[in-house]
């Protein structure tokens, strides 16, 4: 038999490994590649599906990273990070969440999703718990169940302005829980933690050797009320890794640069995984990100102006429309209303609110079981593609509806 015959004759099965059937998605990219495959066939597609600034990165912020380029920062640099970056980052924190950061507690990553991934595969054990916001961002649940560590659902409550009972929390807590993972602004729903909030949830966990994965991404996008972090809650800063990063913020999502802030002997061993993954974060991104940190913030405060106009226009209009009901939400730009008077699942509705109306949406239920009856809207695109937007839902409820 000849090698080719032998290759056609041969149907090599791939065999994956087990844990590869645990491992979730982010149903926003593959939304995006729905709508675009429309638009390929000559549908008009308002996207309000994705989570990103609609904005670019700032002036002031290209200019630092063409100047480190000509510069010559194209070279590995240390897998925690540059030492400007991580000392600019610790004086940030510091000043901001009121507690002593120091450089080497500051791990700088590619994006804010690697510090949910490393942090869970440095703390989490199979059979170990994890308690994580459901609806929230849904990475969170996929890296729990990938790691074989059992995932529990803390849910969030419309009634609550999408905030946690913290009775309910104390009840999830067990001997095995490991993890708490809490986030504010959050992603789907727009709702913030209030100073009270986060010292009842501190209040829970008490003196328990249980640490914080706290995402803090949306921290400069707040609308209403100030940011407050667990990580200053007095005995709380050794627990708590802190996420945040530059993408929302600064609106560099493709420039990939977030960062994690913990103890100095975690950060040692999240940056071994950093190591073993990607080396180090671009050295030239890391220089730009110094600028954004110490520079000019006026365009931080333009973005945020700007969102909450257009959360202000599109809960309002949302609100007219037959079947949806929206709370506003105080961070991030997302809105979150209720559409369980449509009496259509939340899938199915976002589903031919794509196909029929040509608006993109995610349904609730791609943030976890307790999304079920809501729809996530970005409101990260401009105010007459937002007008567009309720207008053809509005025009498709009052066919279908």
């Amino acid at each position: 038999m000849s090698l080719a015959t032998m290759e056609k004759a041969t149907q090599y099965e791939l065999r994956l490994a087990e844990r590869m059937s645990r491992l979730g998605t982010e149903t926003a990219f593959e939304v995006l590649n729905r709508a675009k495959a429309l638009e390929r066939q000559g549908k008009q597609i308002v996207h309000l599906e994705i989570g990103e600034p609609d904005f670019d990165t700032p002036k002031n912020v290209v200019e630092a990273a063409v100047d480190a380029l000509h510069k010559g920062w194209t070279h590995y640099g240390p897998s925690a990070g540059q030492p400007e970056l991580r000392q600019a980052i610790a004086e940030e924190i510091s000043r901001t969440r009121k507690v002593e950061v120091k450089s080497d507690e500051v791990v700088v990553v590619p994006g804010g999703k690697p510090i949910i991934f490393f942090t869970l595969l440095a703390l989490a054990d199979v059979g170990d718990e994890v308690i994580y916001p459901n609806p929230g961002f849904p990475i969170y649940e996929s890296m729990i169940n990938y790691l074989g560590a059992k995932a529990v659902p803390i849910q969030l409550h419309e009634e609550r302005d999408f905030g946690l009972d913290v009775n309910e929390l104390a009840s999830l807590i067990t001997d095995r829980t490991k993890l708490i993972i809490i986030n504010s602004p959050q992603n789907p729903t727009g709702g913030v933690l209030s100073k009270r909030d986060i010292q009842d949830i501190a209040a829970a966990i008490g003196d328990r050797n249980i640490m914080v994965l706290s995402d803090e991404i949306y921290s400069r996008l707040i609308f209403d009320g100030e940011h407050y972090s667990i990580m200053t809650v007095p005995g709380f800063k050794d627990r708590t890794i802190l996420l945040d990063g530059f993408s929302k913020t600064y609106a560099m999502t493709g420039w990939r640069m977030g960062y994690g802030v913990m103890r100095a002997d975690l950060a040692t061993h999240i940056t071994r995984l950093m190591t073993n993954s990607n080396s180090c974060t671009a050295s030239f991104t890391q220089i730009a990100g110094v600028e954004a940190l110490r520079g000019d913030q006026s365009s931080v405060e333009v973005m945020r102006k700007e969102f909450q106009r257009r959360r202000d226009a599109f809960v309002a209009g949302l609100n007219r429309i037959k079947g949806f009901s929206c709370r506003m939400p105080k961070g991030a730009f997302y809105v979150f209303p209720n559409v369980t008077k449509t009496g259509w699942p939340s899938k199915k509705l976002a589903d031919a609110l794509l196909e029929e109306a040509g608006v993109a949406c995610l349904s609730g239920t791609s943030f976890g079981a307790f999304g079920e009856g809501y729809l996530r809207f970005s409101v990260a695109n401009s105010l007459e593609n937002l007008n567009k937007a309720l207008e053809r839902i509005d025009q498709w409820t009052k066919k279908n509806l």
